[in-house]
């Protein structure tokens, strides 16, 4: 029995394996992507209300940090609740309509996140090289266009990947040996074709690969130029610190996608690419608001203000 696009009898079922190998890990395991997403949750969150709330971090900068927290989020919280159930239930199945919706989001979210790095790093681009011109350059209008454009192509990409999934058929029941309904474990048990949802996928994910990165090295060689050219070291110290916390981000979920999509290979483990998978659904997301905001003092000062005054409203 399968579903196709003229036959919708059956509706399949797909069973994620996820970390169900390793039966006395599954407790330890629950507990600790618990405490990761808890932090998530939590640092994202925080980071978004502490830009609000401190008119010291009213900038351009934290502008995008704000949408980035809130991709962070949205992205974790599609993977994360689901890998967690599955490591207390028996039964792992799930639906075929939620994992499309898993993958859909997911891909939204990731495409976005793709998109946001490279805005942030075009903007400490112009306030780094061209300091006297950053108002006028990074206006308003403008930083609207980088954030909507970034969740723009992420819904196009999602939605064009997600549609073509769904041309494909499907058995009525098929093991899928991850913990996320990734685009790849998707086609792999479909019982159609999926050469063009594959190549489609391929092609999408070199060019979101490609132009985010030429805009990422692009920007950051020309930083580095102008950082070499300053005369004084405090003066090349303070500027490099205001990027670092940014080349650190990009470093990390760059770096990891790459291990995923291009340094491994059908040889690799499956459990080396759920652990891949793992840090880049479950644990950047983490990372993310701990890079930027244990490097800056503002955020800190507002995060101490803020427990200060609950733990004192509390205690009256």
């Amino acid at each position: 029995m399968m579903l196709s696009k003229g036959n919708q009898s059956t509706i399949p079922t797909f069973v994620l394996l996820g970390f169900s190998e390793y039966p006395d890990l599954q407790i330890p395991l629950f507990l600790v992507f618990l405490s990761i997403y808890t932090v998530t949750a939590v640092g994202n969150l925080g980071m978004i209300i502490i830009i609000k709330i401190n008119p010291k971090l009213h900038s351009i900068m934290y502008f995008f940090l704000t949408y980035l927290s809130f991709v962070d989020f949205c992205f974790s919280t599609t993977v994360t609740p689901r890998l967690l159930e599955n490591l207390i239930v028996e039964d792992r199945t799930i639906s075929f309509s939620d994992c499309i919706l898993q993958f859909c989001f997911a891909c939204m979210f990731g495409v976005t996140e793709t998109f946001m790095l490279a805005a942030m790093a075009y903007d400490r681009f112009v306030a780094v090289c061209n300091p006297l011109l950053y108002t006028t350059t990074m206006s308003q209008k403008l930083c609207a266009l980088l954030v909507a454009g970034s969740y723009s192509w992420g819904i196009v990409c999602s939605l064009t990947l997600t549609w073509f999934l769904l041309a494909l058929s499907y058995c009525e029941s098929s093991i899928i040996n991850n913990f996320i309904c990734d685009h790849s474990v998707i086609v792999s048990v479909s019982c159609s074709d999926p050469y063009i949802s594959q190549m489609l996928c391929f092609i999408i994910a070199i060019f979101n690969e490609v132009s985010s990165l030429m805009i990422i090295l692009t920007s950051y060689i020309l930083i580095f130029i102008t950082i070499m050219s300053m005369p004084s070291a405090s003066g090349r110290q303070k500027t490099f610190s205001t990027c670092a916390s940014h080349l650190t981000a990009i470093t990390i979920f760059h770096g990891t996608i790459l291990f995923l999509y291009c340094i491994a290979n059908p040889q690799t483990s499956w459990l080396m690419v759920k652990v891949a998978s793992v840090f880049y659904t479950v644990v950047i997301p983490m990372l993310n608001p701990l890079i930027y905001s244990l490097r800056n003092k503002d955020v800190k000062d507002t995060f101490r203000k803020l427990v200060v005054t609950k733990l004192l409203f509390h205690s009256l």
